[in-house]
């Protein structure tokens, strides 16, 4: 099939454009490069020995995007374009908002236009706001604690709406969990343009020395050490996750958790890197961080019956995977 990937040079976006090539998939990346850069199209071709289409544009453009689906024969989409930075929601709701969910409403637009019927969407767990973990699919949307939460929310319930007036459209909701490490390859991996947000890169980068130290968000949460726990999972795992969900894809909405269904707290993942890549991670504990919550892990049940998908890569392998790349490719 022929699909697009917006937001397809990102983190997540270019594993998954991997996974894509493949499974024999051919690949059109839309992307405006904010948080990725050119070279990463590059480094997919040298993985996979494939070429990508790719078009340098903002999925708000809504004459950019139709030019994409009026030039190409679209079979289904990904869509991953979006800020994504959940302190950041906080602090400058009105871009959250205007990105990400203008972005969903002109793509939806667009396949309705061009009768592309397949579309899998970038999800979060974020979107079960408060709700007591395991998150479960079936599980009533709760508020979520930041406006990144809702405009995912938001975006599902956009498309859940269009499913039901375009009745042969086939949509999958994955609601991820927190990916981590980079391809085994380590041409790719997570590469933020700025201090990152993210926890697996703030402990690579002091691991390499650019930054001084690691900043733990509070250590008073009612969990087991104090700090938050999060299901962690590998980025490539992850990335196949997406391309099972678009091969299985039948009609209707199909809501799925990608994640590990093992709640890691941030301690843990700090001494699970420092045991398997034998470094020493400075850390210091500081206030609580607006907008996180105490745990985060989903019930992965669902994938595993529906899609016959089960994430393969354990902590250790995040961990490894996550070092190589920081350390082949991510600064002095």
């Amino acid at each position: 099939m022929n699909i697009l990937v917006t937001g397809g040079a990102g983190y997540i976006g270019s594993h998954t454009c991997v996974a894509l090539l493949e499974a024999g998939h051919r690949v059109i990346i839309a992307d405006n490069l904010c948080n990725s850069n050119l070279e990463t199209l590059n480094k997919i071709t040298k993985i996979t020995s494939k070429e990508v289409i790719f078009y340098q544009i903002d999925v708000t453009d809504e004459s950019a995007i139709d030019n994409i689906f009026s030039k190409h024969t679209i079979d289904g989409i990904i869509h991953f374009a979006s800020l994504k930075a959940v302190s950041e929601s906080v602090e400058r709701p009105l871009i959250y908002y205007y990105n990400n969910v203008i972005s969903t409403i002109l793509l939806t637009k667009a396949c309705e236009k061009h009768s592309v019927k397949r579309f899998v969407f970038s999800s979060s767990a974020t979107v079960y706001g408060k709700n007591k973990v395991p998150y479960v699919e079936t599980m009533k949307l709760l508020p979520t604690t930041n406006p990144y939460g809702e405009t995912k929310a938001i975006s599902e319930r956009i498309l859940t709406d269009m499913a039901k007036v375009n009745p042969d459209w086939s949509v999958a909701l994955l609601r991820y969990f927190n990916p981590v490490g980079a391809h085994e390859s380590g041409l790719i991996g997570e590469t933020p343009n700025s201090i990152p947000n993210n926890l697996m890169p703030r402990i690579t980068q002091v691991a390499k020395g650019k930054l001084p130290r690691l900043y733990v968000f509070g250590n008073d949460y009612p969990t087991t050490d104090g700090t938050c726990v999060r299901d962690y999972i590998h980025v490539c795992d992850l990335a196949k996750g997406h391309v099972a969900a678009l091969n299985k894809l039948s009609k209707g909405v199909h809501i799925y958790n990608l994640g590990t269904g093992q709640g890691t707290s941030v301690l843990r993942l700090i001494h699970a890197f420092q045991e398997t890549n034998n470094i020493k991670i400075h850390y210091e504990i500081t206030a609580r961080r607006p907008g996180d919550i105490a745990e985060c892990y989903a019930d992965v049940s669902k994938a595993e019956r529906e899609l016959g998908w089960t994430a393969k890569r354990d902590l250790s392998a995040m961990c490894r995977d996550a070092w190589r790349f920081e350390k082949k490719h991510a600064g002095p």
